[in-house]
């Protein structure tokens, strides 16, 4: 089965939903196969170069006080860590658009996976900024790209086109939150489910496939 895992680095519930998705893969191998491609979505479009203090950005977009987002980081913590995804201190938002530019470069070498789980452990993990130049690259050598391709998108605008065609297609469909996960094109699961979710709906979908 073909899996469009819709998505943005600076969502952390996205962490935890590809967690928990890749768990429910390994529990239904042999049972189940498929392949994931990363789509790309930005939850702040609009984020400065420079990014925004984390408290700042969540009292103004939803009026989130201190209080309320030591009880979120703490919530975070534990459903990460149940899915063994490790969230650390992270103070700012940052823009996203040239990871999701290094994500598509990723999609065409057959390295988007392992570069989403990089982009996801240091933006969440470490606090760094996936706007950062230095911190892309990184992520690209631990992914495996080769790092002159990866140089190459980093420092110029290319697949810019590509990643807002791509955006505006999901949210054309319908998406407007992520996680989105999307089955062979047809069926739609939303959020950073537990793995036990995710396992059900694909068991279910794949007898589907072989009704």
């Amino acid at each position: 089965m073909k899996i469009d895992f819709v998505s943005d680095v600076a969502c952390p519930w996205c962490a935890i939903g590809l967690a928990s998705l890749e768990i429910a893969l390994s529990r239904l191998r042999g049972e189940v196969s498929a392949e994931i491609h990363f789509q790309p979505f930005e939850l702040n479009p609009g984020m400065p170069p420079e990014g925004e203090d984390l408290l700042e950005h969540l009292a103004r977009k939803y009026g989130s006080s201190r209080e309320q987002l030591v009880a979120s980081q703490a919530m975070l913590r534990e459903r990460g860590k149940a899915v063994g995804f490790d969230f650390g201190e992270r103070k700012r938002v940052w823009n996203t658009f040239d990871a999701h530019r290094l994500l598509h470069l990723a999609g065409l070498e057959g390295r988007q996976r392992g570069l989403k789980h990089a982009l996801l452990s240091a933006y969440h993990g470490r606090g760094e900024n996936p706007g950062d130049p230095a911190v892309l690259l990184s992520c690209a050598r631990e992914a495996g790209l080769e790092e002159g391709l990866a140089r190459e998108v980093v420092e110029s605008d290319r697949y810019a086109r590509e990643v807002r065609d791509a955006e505006a297609t999901w949210q054309k469909l319908g998406i407007r939150s992520v996680p989105s996960i999307v089955v062979d094109d047809r069926h739609l699961i939303v959020g950073g489910q537990p793995p036990e979710v995710f396992e059900e709906a694909l068991q279910e979908i794949a007898k589907e496939g072989t009704a």
